[in-house]
């Protein structure tokens, strides 16, 4: 799968329990706009599924849902992220600064599914930008970084204490109770 980090990271946010769409736009950060398309295409391509379910007061509610195929891809995706992280830490601790900062140059694309997964150390990631004497940003535009990306636990959930895990912080009190108004 030649995934955008992006479209990983929400395939992520919805195995965690995110499974409408505003929540999966707090989880991620991404705009609506962006959110859609990457829904739409991750729809097509048979790694999320749309569930249409009755609400309280007889109106519609949408949900989305991991479909198999998107579970293991993303299981495998996640599998990749971690060997290349321990790439990261063994070129970090053999000293070698010119392979550590060619490595990360060539996994750029996947330092923000990595936060948002929690399978990067954040204090070891800033040593070995302290060591190749650079900064986050010049691999890690701010954008990219997914809204509470350290504090992300590293395992992405079957059913654990995180799944949906969004009870506040979102100022909306973390319950969706459809009353019909």
């Amino acid at each position: 799968m030649e995934e955008e980090p992006k479209d990983v990271i929400v395939l992520g946010a919805i195995k965690k329990g995110a499974k409408k769409f505003d929540k999966i736009k707090n989880k991620t950060g991404i705009e609506p706009e962006e959110l859609n398309k990457i829904l739409e295409k991750l729809e097509e391509r048979g790694m999320i599924k749309v569930d249409k379910k009755k609400g309280l007061f007889g109106g519609e509610k949408i949900e989305l849902q991991i479909t198999d195929k998107g579970s293991n891809e993303l299981d495998q995706r996640i599998h990749e992220m971690r060997q290349n992280w321990d790439q990261m830490v063994q070129l970090y601790k053999s000293g070698d600064k010119k392979k550590l900062e060619g490595f990360m140059e060539s996994t750029k694309s996947m330092l923000p599914m990595m936060m948002f997964f929690g399978i990067m150390d954040m204090m070891m990631f800033s040593m070995m930008f302290s060591m190749m004497g650079s900064q986050m940003h010049d691999y890690v535009p701010q954008d990219q970084v997914p809204p509470g990306a350290e504090n992300q636990p590293s395992d992405v959930g079957d059913g654990g204490a995180d799944a949906g895990g969004d009870m506040g912080g979102d100022g909306g009190g973390g319950f969706d109770i459809d009353i019909g108004f």
